[in-house]
């Protein structure tokens, strides 16, 4: 039987320092005959001279065990504590005078250093100390893969689930080894493991083995290698164009002879693939359909047969070059002398995108006329050009020059003179919104080229900036947003017809975008002509200014009586262009106050006003003097045939006693303030005239003269009547007062009513005074 060598590892919960340990061994033969015990084999502990020692010491305990430490006193001392960072323990007693401490699992410390401090403090006073680590075992690696870049090297990765600190005293080893080949194992780095390619070899089986103090762990993968090639891709250059671009790159490892794949990627977002064969390793690809004036950021990544694609390289920028186009328009000017026209070609330049400002160096401008050309190059700040031409048709191109080269050429035809042209009626736009104009007009088959829409800013066509913006064929609606445009100024807006032969005028449209209504007082507000009840008015206004801040619907014109609180009154006026009124239904020689606005949407303007007084109609003032004679008349000639009785009723009204007497200088005084009382009283149309008679005579039975009872002798009392209570207006009764009637139904009476307005003339004083003076003289029948 031939003796073989074998090893046996037993790990002792307690540190072999301290306390003794014996072992001893023997073996069984097939599990039933066993063999004798070998002799003891002790392991003494460790006998300290002069300090307490603690155990284990710089040892790595594993995470999560049972842990046990121990510490061994010197001679003739004993252990009084033992502490295990900062916490103390209940120590057990073990063989003579050590002790030791029995921690159920162990973990990681939290603190910066990861030690377990361990210490032994004994009867003497003296401490003693020692430190041990705490890890984890190896951890089995995790996707472990292989890749290869330049078909030279092999590298292979992985994963690993728990990450060490770097205080971490448990070093780990990682070791690569070629399962299917005889080799040395390789050693790698924690993470990645790198080996060389082995000739002629396609499939490859590795494992990685991870070991430590605490254990070991393997991880095994299988690869076909002509699989794992990982391309690496370098920029070459860029070559830039207005809306494409060639880029070229490098691909590492001379891998373009495996049917390489390469994908492109370029943001704003775009993917182009393309195969590269190239002998040399250099790939190229061109990039089209890009916007001019753009910046582009591209990738690139390649593959073998598409299987497994490489890392994307890092981005690379560009920016395209450039589109400049123009956009041209026209002025023209016709003198009376039509053999000369005046032509202002305007331009502005489009360049579309926002990468970067354009360099503009000059503007080339070229005529043709019947076969002749001519050229005129403008400086890269001039947007314009004056030209003088004559009646026939014109050709004009506008073209910009880049450092790059020039641009796509703007174009337009300037058409023959055509003096009797008539301008079309121009239309109001109905503006309802503030958001912009809403152009539209009817479209023209004859527009082959489409529309032109050109306006003002400020609404003054000599001295103003031209704008203008084009409608392609077949739109016929043109929408402007109000940003470019200000509220209460009129803009007009002509619509052009695009022909081969140039532009013709198809309507003139005018608007605001919104009306202000504050417009300008009319101008000259001036009297025509005046009557009693009327006046006639006209003034001055200009109700197509452009200045105005609103259309002009019409005029109003407002009446006040000057001096009156009373509403004054209105008449308005549709018509804008007529600009006179006449105003009727006034009161005659009276001031009145006369404004006239103009009218807008909104409302009046600023008014003009003006102070006019009417006439005085004397006509009416003749017949209301006339009336009241013409009445008197009238009654006169009706009661002609009753004179004798209405004189002797008269002479009894007034006649007086004898011995009464009336002075005439107490009449005159009397008849002079009748005579201003009356003249002071406006005169009015006579209402009616009544006349009673009252007859005074007693009957003839009663012959016996009436006296007084008292004084039988006496004669009556005289008739007297108060000079001052003629009314302007009253019903006048003339009656004899006799005393001593006492019978009325004897009494006949006579009255004359006049309810007459009269101016009292000259020769009625006259009449009275005769007749008063009549009765101072005495009656016979009295």
């Amino acid at each position: 039987m031939e003796s073989d060598e074998y090893t046996w590892t037993w790990t002792s919960d307690l540190p072999l320092e301290c306390v003794d340990h014996s072992v001893r061994i023997r073996h069984v033969y097939n599990q039933s005959v066993l063999s004798p015990w070998s002799n003891w084999i002790t392991n003494y502990r460790v006998q300290p001279k002069d300090k307490t020692k603690a155990f284990p010491v710089q040892r790595v305990l594993r995470e999560g065990n049972r842990a046990m430490f121990c510490c061994v006193p010197s001679t003739g001392v004993n252990i009084t504590s033992i502490t295990l960072n900062d916490y103390k323990y209940p120590p057990i007693s073990i063989g003579a005078r050590a002790k030791a401490i029995s921690v159920d699992s162990v973990s990681i410390p939290t603190a910066a250093i990861k030690v377990l401090s361990l210490r032994c403090r004994d009867s003497a006073g003296k401490e003693s100390y020692a430190w041990n680590y705490v890890s984890f075992p190896p951890q089995k690696p995790r996707n472990l893969s292989c890749l290869m870049s330049d078909m030279t090297t092999v590298t292979c990765t992985w994963d690993s689930s728990r990450k060490r600190t770097p205080h971490d005293r448990n070093k780990q080893t990682h070791t690569l080894h070629i399962e299917n080949l005889q080799r040395d194992p390789i050693n790698c780095e924690q993470s990645s493991c790198t080996f060389p390619v082995v000739p002629h070899l396609e499939e490859y089986n590795i494992s990685v083995v991870v070991k430590d103090q605490l254990g070991e762990e393997t991880e095994s993968y299988s690869f076909n290698i002509s699989d794992r090639v990982f391309p690496v891709v370098e920029w070459d250059r860029v070559s830039r164009g207005v809306t494409d671009a060639t880029l070229s790159w490098i691909v590492q490892g001379n891998l373009t002879q495996l049917n390489l794949l390469c994908q492109v990627t370029t943001d704003p977002d775009s993917t182009t693939e393309l195969s590269c064969n190239s002998v040399s390793g250099l790939c190229k690809v061109k990039l089209e359909h890009l916007l001019p004036n753009t910046c582009y950021s591209t990738r690139v990544r390649c593959s073998v047969n598409g299987r497994l694609w490489g890392a994307l390289s890092q981005p690379i920028s560009f920016i395209t070059y450039p589109l400049v186009t123009l956009d041209i328009w026209r002025r023209i000017k016709q003198p009376p002398d039509p053999s000369h026209r005046q032509v202002t070609l305007l331009w502005t330049t489009h360049i579309p995108g926002s990468a970067a400002t354009v360099n503009i160096q000059s503007y080339t401008v070229q005529c043709s006329h019947e076969g002749q050309n001519w050229t005129e190059r403008k400086d890269s700040g001039q947007t314009q050009a004056e030209v003088s031409i004559g009646p026939g048709q014109y050709d004009f191109t506008v073209q910009a020059v880049l450092r790059t080269g020039s641009t796509i050429p703007a174009h337009i035809t300037i058409p023959q003179r055509d003096d009797g042209e008539n301008l079309p009626v121009e239309k109001r736009l109905n503006s309802s919104t503030t958001a912009g104009f809403n152009l539209s007009w009817e479209e023209q088959d004859t527009a082959t080229c489409g529309y032109t829409v050109e306006w003002c800013l400020l609404g003054n066509v000599e001295h103003c900036t031209l704008q203008w913006m084009k409608a392609p064929k077949g739109n016929n609606t043109l929408f402007l947003p109000a940003r470019n445009f200000k509220a209460g100024c009129r803009y007009i807006f002509n619509i052009y017809g695009c022909t081969e032969s140039g532009h013709s005028i198809l309507q003139i449209q005018t608007g605001y975008l919104q009306e202000l209504y504050s417009v300008q007082s009319p101008s000259l507000v001036k009297l025509v002509q005046s009557t009693s009840s009327s006046v006639t008015l006209e003034w001055h206004y200009n109700e197509d200014d452009l200045a105005h801040s609103a259309f002009i619907t019409g005029y109003l014109v407002t009446v006040q009586e000057v001096g009156s609180d009373s509403v004054p009154g209105h008449t308005a006026m549709a018509d804008p262009r007529r600009k006179s009124v006449t105003i009727e239904g006034l009161q005659q020689s009276q001031e009145y106050t006369v404004s006239v606005s103009a009218l807008t949407r909104g409302g009046p303007g600023q008014p003009a006003s003006i102070t006019i007084r009417t006439r005085t109609n004397y006509s009416a003032h003749l017949a209301k003097i006339l009336t009241p004679i013409l009445l008197l008349l009238g009654c006169t000639i009706l009661l002609w045939p009753q004179r004798k009785v209405l004189k002797s009723g008269l002479m009894g009204i007034f006649v007086y006693p004898a011995g009464m007497s009336i002075k005439a200088p107490e009449l005159d005084s009397f008849l002079q303030e009748t005579v201003e009382r009356l003249q002071s009283q406006k005169v009015e149309e006579c209402v009616s005239c009544d006349i009673e008679i009252l007859n005074t005579r007693p009957p003839l039975n009663e012959t016996a003269p009436l006296r007084d009872p008292q004084h039988p002798n006496a004669l009556p009392p005289p008739t007297s009547m108060s000079l001052s209570c003629v009314p302007l207006q009253a019903d006048y009764c003339a009656q004899a007062v006799t005393a001593g009637w006492n019978r009325p139904d004897l009494l006949q009476k006579s009255c004359i009513t006049n309810k007459t307005y009269f101016y009292p003339m000259e020769e009625n004083v006259l009449e009275a005074q005769a007749i008063f003076s009549e009765i101072n003289e005495p009656s016979e029948s009295l």
